[in-house]
């Protein structure tokens, strides 16, 4: 059949692409019990790594493996109940936390596997309260280490569940929420160290773990964790990967037309070349034709990756800022990229100190705040150093951004003079 679609947010099996050195690299540190930290910029196929790591090692048959998301959860019990109920078909789990069972009002343990997701979710949030989720959590992570097997736990989300509990619906970083915050890491920190030899865990997110952790000064948390950096495709990998869809669904596109499209994007994020064939085989099947040029690539990258139904899928670019960063770094980091937008993609150290001043003159801040922003941007793969300056490590972000950005926009030599 060959490569086919995504059709999704992450993609395991025969719609996985290319990936062998990262998935081998991972299960070699599944098997020496590193718990690791999967990161990467977006759209970069961290879930679909992590899922594809948990299908092969299911086949092998010598790990358990559990997969979740954490991106609903608000609380520490929330994500307690998440692992536990991804859990549910460990063999014996429910035996061993019989007591939490019937304190979460289910009748009988043996009814577990008959309760749907949800309602089982209901019944083990209704057994958790506040004062009680460590021990609750820690009764959790010690039957997950008496399986039989060793258990790899894949958490996705946690650094949105970690961002959502330091700065609350208003974005904002309290001593209470701080602390609540290191209660939460502390726990998950003391068990992942007291399991590692039957519990390997690897944890992924939408956005950047580091960089939340350094706000509130936590960073400490994450040195239980080993990085795994996941790194844009090569241009010769996502021309493949582009000739291999293309000859799937009966498409064709010379190599030449593959390598401009990869030119256009700048950067092989997976999500985006994936995206690219899509609208260029609607744009094709529309014509009636299989047979495509750089004209049908310059028309499908200008009218409808940025165009308005290509925004959808580019929104999270902007939207995840507001939540990492609160209402001020936001406005902060719109302006950066802004800047960098209208500058060909580049903003140099001059307009980053020209807008320093400018916010000390406007708000009295100091230049802590910018460099606090642009490390952000930095680590989730909006901006990359180069040169006395950054520029946009994606073509396709840049192109959107300016376009979606930059009219209106006053740039900091202007309001500098």
């Amino acid at each position: 059949m060959g490569l086919r679609k995504a059709g999704g947010n992450w993609v395991a099996g025969d719609r996985f692409f290319d990936r062998e050195v990262e998935v081998d690299a991972l299960i070699e540190r599944v098997e020496d019990g590193t718990h690791t930290l999967v990161t990467a910029q977006r759209r970069m196929g961290k879930t679909s790594l992590v899922r594809e790591l948990l299908r092969r090692l299911e086949e092998r048959g010598d790990f358990e493996t559990v997969f979740v998301d954490l991106e609903d959860c608000a609380t520490p019990a929330d994500a307690i109940v998440e692992i536990a109920a991804g859990s549910r078909h460990i063999r014996g789990l429910w035996t061993r936390l019989k007591s939490w069972a019937a304190r979460s009002s289910t009748s009988a343990v043996d009814r577990i596997d008959e309760l749907g997701a949800s309602e089982l979710r209901i019944k083990l949030r209704a057994g958790i309260d506040a004062g009680r989720w460590r021990a609750q959590g820690d009764a959790l992570f010690a039957s997950l280490a008496a399986s039989e097997k060793p258990v790899v736990l894949a958490i996705d989300e946690l650094p949105i569940l970690v961002n959502r509990l330091l700065k609350g619906h208003e974005y904002t970083i309290t001593p209470e929420r701080r602390q609540d915050t290191d209660a939460f890491l502390s726990w998950l920190r003391k068990n992942a160290q007291a399991h590692r030899d039957r519990i390997r865990l690897v944890v992924s997110g939408s956005v950047g773990l580091e960089p939340i952790l350094e706000q509130a000064e936590l960073s400490a948390h994450a040195n239980v964790f080993a990085p795994f950096e996941l790194r844009p495709w090569h241009e010769e990998t996502a021309v493949a990967c582009l000739g291999e869809l293309a000859a799937s669904y009966g498409l064709e596109i010379p190599e030449g037309v593959r390598i401009g499209m990869f030119r256009r994007l700048r950067c092989g994020i997976p999500h985006h070349v994936q995206q690219f064939f899509d609208w260029l085989h609607e744009h094709l099947r529309r014509d009636n034709r299989s047979e495509a040029s750089m004209d049908d690539v310059d028309t499908v990258y200008s009218q409808d990756m940025l165009g308005v139904r290509g925004q959808v899928y580019l929104e999270h670019y902007q939207s995840r800022l507001r939540m990492v960063l609160g209402d001020d770094g936001y406005v902060v980091a719109l302006e950066l990229l802004t800047e960098a937008a209208v500058s060909d993609g580049r903003l140099t150290d001059s307009s980053i100190r020209q807008y320093a001043a400018y916010r000390s003159v406007l708000s009295g801040e100091s230049g802590g705040q910018v460099r606090d922003v642009l490390h952000v941007l930095e680590h989730d793969g909006y901006l990359a150093r180069r040169d006395g300056g950054y520029n946009f490590v994606s073509g396709l972000v840049e192109d959107w951004w300016r376009a979606r950005n930059a009219r209106g926009f006053v740039s900091f030599s202007d309001r500098h003079a």
